[in-house]
């Protein structure tokens, strides 16, 4: 069975260090049924020999979901392709994107780009051993390289030995004076690098990545591209997911934030549980309602009460009661 065939990646929510842990992903589904969800990145060396149900574990209301790995020891990454697989996972992406030192030190991310054929052994090893896509993120280039046949060429390499799908940040990297934050910014777009690539490569699967906050730019890419990946638009918006579904998915059946809360809330109460802080969780939320009546009463109450020492499940009961409110206040007020 081709499992690669049924992963709709015409919009996904881009890996975020810090930011798209579990309970995040289980937040952005309540909102979005569609979207194709990735993980933060994760070490080969965490995954392999760290607490694997602390770091790897999902709830099945997550999927489809990707796995994103960094490293470049070809063994450890086979194995943490099989452990995705077994898991559960839908695809397992492998970080050639990162510019952080710490990253650039242990080998991964950004700086491989310069390595081609050590890319190329490390995933071929990973399809080797697994049935779940393989696919890469990376950069369009690096430092003084940003060049359409570099690119081009290195695309090949890895297409060569299995990858069939490509998220492309259309930024270059700068290895070293940039900060990972300064990497968002400060590189210019160059969009048209991206659909050159997908031009030359009509067989392959581009998605672009880099800048893209609003619904006609995602239209407009994808005239050029396979499909779109977000990242902090949607991190600092999350409910501007529904106007994705309504708009590119042409789902008509979305959830109020209320309906968003009331299933989040039941979440809540079996994550605390478990021993889960409330503020695990609801550090997420902060965004949910982004430029609505009251949102600033509603990240100044999470400030000052989600990371109580007594944030317990009634603590939680409370914020979402004032959540709730908020909703029915903008209700009445539209």
């Amino acid at each position: 069975m081709d499992t690669k065939k049924k992963i709709n990646r015409k919009v996904s929510v881009a890996p975020m260090m810090d930011c798209t842990d579990r309970h995040d992903r289980f937040f952005l589904r309540l909102i979005s049924k569609n979207v194709m969800l990735y993980t933060e990145m994760v070490a080969t060396k965490s995954a392999i020999h760290g607490d694997r149900n602390k770091i790897l574990s999902f709830s099945p209301e997550e999927k489809p979901l990707a796995l994103q790995v960094g490293g470049s020891d070809k063994n450890e990454l086979a194995e943490v392709a099989k452990i995705a697989e077994d898991m559960g996972y839908d695809e397992i992406n492998i970080n050639l994107g990162c510019p952080s030192k710490k990253v650039q030190k242990n080998k991964f991310g950004a700086c491989l780009m310069k390595e081609p054929d050590l890319v190329a052994e490390c995933i071929h090893s990973m399809v080797k051993v697994c049935k779940i896509p393989v696919t890469a993120k990376t950069r369009i280039g690096f430092d003084d390289v940003e060049d359409f046949e570099y690119l081009n060429n290195f695309i090949h390499k890895l297409r060569d030995v299995g990858t069939k799908t490509f998220i492309l940040h259309a930024r270059k990297a700068m290895l070293s004076g940039l900060s990972p934050k300064q990497n968002l910014n400060i590189p210019k777009l160059n969009y048209n690098m991206v659909y050159e690539i997908k031009k030359a490569n009509p067989d392959l699967e581009i998605i672009i990545n880099g800048g893209i906050t609003k619904v006609s730019e995602i239209n407009d890419h994808m005239k050029f591209c396979d499909g779109v990946m977000i990242g902090r638009s949607i991190y600092q918006n999350p409910y501007s997911l529904v106007e994705i579904e309504k708009e590119i998915f042409k789902t008509n059946d979305n959830p109020s934030r209320e309906e968003v809360v009331k299933k989040l809330l039941e979440y809540l109460d079996d994550e605390v549980k478990k021993g889960t802080k409330v503020n695990h969780i609801m550090r997420h939320t902060i965004g949910l309602y982004h430029g609505q009546v009251g949102s600033k009463d509603w990240k100044r109450y999470l400030s000052d009460n989600m990371m109580a020492r007594d944030s317990d499940f009634q603590k939680a009961k409370h914020i979402m009661t004032i959540v709730q409110n908020n909703e029915k206040a903008n209700q009445v007020s539209s």
